[in-house]
């Protein structure tokens, strides 16, 4: 995004909304998939906590979402838009058939609207939500867009892969090129669509007194992004605009979690927060640029899309634990060599599996792409002030032993207390 410093991307309506709110510069959400992540954005817990690890589940219907808190207070609450993904999606008929059988959908019973619309635009849906809005009562929308998701095809808004400054870190060859101007272009086409709804906003004389949230669900299709527990994976965008209580244009550090949202919506709003809510609110850093809720945060993949688990695209078993200084990943199927979600089949992986077959793909791809040939390690510890890019794993380095068993332990008592269903990351004594 242009407001992150990004010139080939255009998006001048969320570049005006960081001007006019704040933007958050370490926000990261609790799944490198969507699923899992919009279930701890809605409930402010863990998505293994409350048994949405596995892609396409339903809510179950004692976990209770943020929205539900708002509508007992008093607000006429709705979704809409790309589809939110807690009621069950792209499933089996027998699946579907089970869903129906046990009445498992419950959204419908926790806002007053839920409409999934087209992909591209959920403005009539938005509209219809207002419209039917008691005058009396305040509202809470959430509002769902397809972009950024591949297959790419915002062509209109595309610019020149060939002129595009590459991300860091990633291998530069056309076809990747021009996979990443594809990513481009669909955030700058989900920008204008962003910019219909700010309009809207302001058509009905409701802009200055909404406050208005923009935030990503997930890391996009790119190398080592969606999917992963590497940065493009989790780290997300995040701006927050709240007139007369956020200064225009200011920048926060605070290292959040995707569990946070849910605390913090109900803190602004003046709602009580449950006590089941693992998240905690940052409403503190909108004054204070030195509010920090974490030393660090966590994150896990499982289950991604509905497919039978054919290669680490479908299905992989990962946790992370990371502050800004260091990272942690535990691969508990390192057997299993990465395969990028989403664009496993596109021209840019195609073009990178041929050169890997042929051994001509350059260092250190090669090793990060395919680690030479061999298995993923199952633990990766990066140094992430010295290496944001996550390029130089220090599983083995002795000066970092003691780092990363220390984080061993910070994954170890989560896992514990999420009631984590994969082996604990730190292996019992041998018997003596």
């Amino acid at each position: 995004m242009g407001a992150y410093g990004n010139k080939d991307v255009k998006t001048p309506h969320l570049d005006q909304l960081a001007q006019e709110g704040m933007r958050f510069t370490n926000a990261f959400t609790t799944s490198p998939q969507c699923t899992p992540s919009r279930a701890s954005l809605m409930t402010g817990r863990a998505p293994v906590d409350i048994r949405m690890s596995r892609f396409a589940n339903t809510l179950p219907r004692d976990i209770i979402t943020y929205p539900e808190i708002l509508r007992k207070a008093g607000y006429y609450t709705g979704i809409c838009g790309r589809n939110y993904h807690l009621d069950g999606s792209g499933t089996s008929p027998e699946t579907e058939a089970v869903f129906k059988k046990y009445n498992l959908r419950t959204f419908k019973d926790r806002v007053d609207y839920v409409k999934i619309g087209g992909n591209f635009t959920a403005l009539p849906e938005m509209k219809e939500i207002l419209d039917q809005k008691p005058p009396d009562k305040p509202f809470f929308i959430q509002v769902s867009y397809n972009d950024p998701h591949y297959p790419y095809n915002a062509y209109t808004f595309e610019p020149d892969s060939s002129k595009i400054k590459m991300p860091a870190g990633m291998v530069d060859l056309p076809e990747v090129r021009k996979h990443v101007a594809g990513h481009m272009g669909e955030i700058s086409r989900m920008d204008s669509l962003a910019g219909q709804v700010i309009a809207e906003l302001k058509a009905r004389k409701l802009y200055q007194n909404t406050i208005i949230i923009f935030m990503g669900d997930n890391g996009s299709a790119v190398l080592r992004g969606k999917g992963t527990l590497y940065d493009l994976g989790l780290h997300v965008p995040l701006i927050i605009k709240w007139d007369g209580h956020i200064k225009g244009g200011s920048v926060s550090n605070t290292l959040i979690s995707g569990e946070d949202i849910a605390p913090t919506i109900l803190d602004m709003t003046g709602a009580a927060v449950p006590p089941t809510f693992t998240g905690k609110s940052f409403k503190g850093a909108f004054n204070n640029p030195s509010f920090e809720n974490y030393d660090h945060i966590y994150a896990e993949r499982g289950a991604h899309g509905t497919r039978l688990p054919n290669s680490t695209f479908d299905f992989d078993l990962s946790r992370t634990v990371f502050s800004k200084k260091y990272k942690l990943i535990y691969n508990a199927l390192w057997q299993l060599p990465y395969t990028p979600v989403d664009f496993d089949e596109g021209p840019a992986w195609k073009k990178i599996k041929a050169l890997h077959q042929a051994g001509k793909l350059e260092q250190p791809y090669e090793r990060l792409y395919f680690n030479n040939g061999n298995e993923r390690p199952m633990f990766e510890f990066y140094d992430l002030e010295k290496d944001p890019l996550e390029m130089n794993n220090l599983n083995d380095d002795p000066a970092y032993k003691d780092a990363e068993h220390t984080y061993k332990t910070y994954l170890n008592e989560w896992m514990i207390l999420q009631q984590d269903y994969i082996p604990l990351p730190l292996p019992p004594a041998p018997v003596k």
